[in-house]
């Protein structure tokens, strides 16, 4: 069992998260508890954490469908009208029993809900554990627009129970291992080194730790993204566009599918600007291919992901900002990028992942 400290609340890893849980609701008193997940949480994760937590057995459960489409202004509609008929008043908690989604989304209704009533995070994907769970960023996307309506507000602890970890298909366990490695390409060079030299990540438990604890340390210096915190966003810029553009498409990419583009095609204008060595970038490509096995991004999509970059949260002047890396292990933000070197960047990515 792990405890880190965040911004007034702790983060608790490990097997015993659960009976953390309980000593939670020991000390703590609400009016009511509202339990936020989808169709998936509701089968796999929701029995265990009622059998474990006595004080939820009158919660109230809402749920959603899975996927980045409930987190619309809709659903966070259809979630507050609940709220209002059920009497849930500035005493009332939610409890977020999901991935990216339902953490993104739980935090932001609680988080104007009257004003702003407490929840906690209990992460059930890799995804939200090693990133969305942490760090109070919480969202919707409008249109086509990624969490362009949102709030940073800090949770008031988060619960990490890896046991979860089992149900989830390889799929979903990439998906968050990207945000990992993202992790160590920005703030720790060895980190990155470990993680290159393993064919397949199989002490999941330590890396998610390790990653938690090195986001962890940017969010305290910088909870709300004025300067340090931005590197966070590396592989964003043009990870989150390909993400909204391919949003219910054939070729529709879970969030850390696209951001490993995005890091991809980000690590090549890295080395256009002589931030990092053609070595670095080779090495960088070659360990991002062969984990993920991105698929090529089609000549079409590509007008419509240089406009969504171009309303990007982080622009700022009508410029494009975006997050390069300074050498593995290192990162410089507010670069300024065009349309143009977003299209040359996805060009060579492509034309490194149909070779053989």
């Amino acid at each position: 069992m792990k405890t880190l400290k965040s911004i007034g609340y702790s983060i608790e890893l490990g097997s015993d998260a659960l009976t953390q849980l309980n000593q939670f609701f020991k000390k703590e008193t609400y009016s009511s508890y509202f339990i936020i997940c989808d169709e998936n949480t509701l089968t796999h994760c929701l029995p265990t954490l009622l059998s474990s937590c006595k004080a939820l057995k009158d919660a109230e459960v809402i749920e959603i469908e899975s996927g980045e489409a409930s987190k619309d202004i809709e659903i966070a509609t259809h979630i507050w009208q609940t709220l209002i008929e059920l009497k849930a008043d500035k005493q009332a908690l939610i409890i977020n029993l999901g991935g990216g989604v339902v953490s993104d989304l739980g935090g932001f209704v609680a988080s104007v809900y009257k004003r702003g009533i407490d929840f906690i995070n209990i992460p059930t994907s890799l995804l939200a554990m090693a990133d969305a769970s942490v760090g109070g960023k919480t969202g919707i996307d409008l249109g086509t627009v990624k969490n362009v309506i949102g709030t940073i507000t800090q949770p008031k602890c988060v619960f990490i129970n890896f046991d979860f970890l089992h149900s989830l298909p390889e799929r979903h366990v990439n998906n968050g291992l990207a945000e990992v490695y993202k992790m160590a390409l920005i703030s720790d060079a060895n980190f990155w080194k470990k993680l290159s030299t393993q064919k397949n990540i199989t002490n999941l438990e330590s890396v998610i730790t390790k990653s938690i604890s090195l986001k962890n340390t940017i969010v305290k210096k910088d909870p709300f993204e004025k300067n340090s915190r931005k590197a966070l966003n590396f592989g964003h810029t043009i990870g989150h566009a390909i993400e909204s553009v391919l949003l219910g498409t054939k070729n529709e990419l879970l969030h850390g599918e696209a951001i490993v583009i995005g890091m991809m095609a980000e690590a090549w204008l890295s080395y256009q600007k002589k931030l990092v060595t053609k070595t670095a970038l080779h090495d960088i490509i070659s360990v991002l291919k062969a984990t993920f096995n991105p698929q090529t991004i089609l000549p079409s999509y590509m007008d419509a992901i240089t406009t969504i970059a171009l309303n990007d949260k982080k622009n700022s002047k009508n410029e494009i900002r975006c997050v390069l890396l300074n050498g593995v292990g290192d990162y410089k933000i507010d670069v300024v990028i065009t349309p143009a070197q977003i299209k040359k960047a996805l060009e060579y990515y492509n034309s490194r992942i149909i070779e053989n």
